[in-house]
């Protein structure tokens, strides 16, 4: 019975690893980070936000391939930095910044309908001086982040990127955050039962 409920266990925590894994490499996140929490730099993490999202709309309008929008991002990095560092001395801040594509931890995240896993995603990340405060993200491929300049509403276009960038299982996986949350209970439960015996 132990063995039984052991193995059962393991093959639901092997399933969600690999679904998070899969997941990972098919998108690339927006992630901006604030200097801090004060309220004047939670806003202006949000000006650079916009800005950024106006520049890099055009250009990554229609991508269909993550190879490209990676190379689009690479190829704009100097230019996202300038987008933010003006949006920065506009509002009278004398913040650095910096921008990068990288590997970037990021805890269980609900956008719109989706909630994608915990794990390490690549990701456009942009550093707000000290990046010390919470951050603000979204789905940069597929798109779902420059839509008709919504970023807090994923709209039909957005849920189609996605669906093609994800298996049908992936996709599903999104969509399936309560039935995830119940297994994960059910393998804790399990796990207390064993270091009882």
């Amino acid at each position: 019975m132990a063995a039984a409920a052991l193995l059962f266990s393991g093959t639901i925590l092997y399933r969600q690893y690999k679904i998070t894994e899969e997941i990972a490499g098919k998108i690339i996140r927006f992630h901006v980070r604030a200097n801090s929490d004060t309220k004047i730099d939670q806003e202006l993490k949000l000006k650079v936000r916009d800005a950024i999202g106006n520049y890099m709309q055009p250009k990554l309008s229609g991508i269909s391939d993550i190879e490209k929008s990676r190379q689009i991002v690479k190829e704009n990095l100097e230019q996202i930095e300038k987008a933010a560092s003006s949006v920065i001395a506009a509002e009278g801040y004398t913040y650095p910044v910096t921008a990068s594509l990288t590997i970037t931890k990021f805890p269980e995240k609900t956008y719109g309908a989706y909630t994608f896993p915990a794990g390490n995603y690549e990701a456009l990340e942009v550093l707000i001086g000290k990046g010390k405060g919470h951050n603000w993200w979204c789905v940069m491929y597929p798109n779902m982040c420059f839509f008709n300049s919504t970023y807090e509403v994923v709209d039909e276009e957005a849920d189609k990127s996605l669906q093609q960038a994800l298996t049908q299982a992936e996709y599903e996986a999104l969509m399936e955050h309560k039935n995830f949350k119940v297994k994960f209970a059910l393998v804790e439960q399990l796990r207390e039962i064993f270091e009882n015996l």
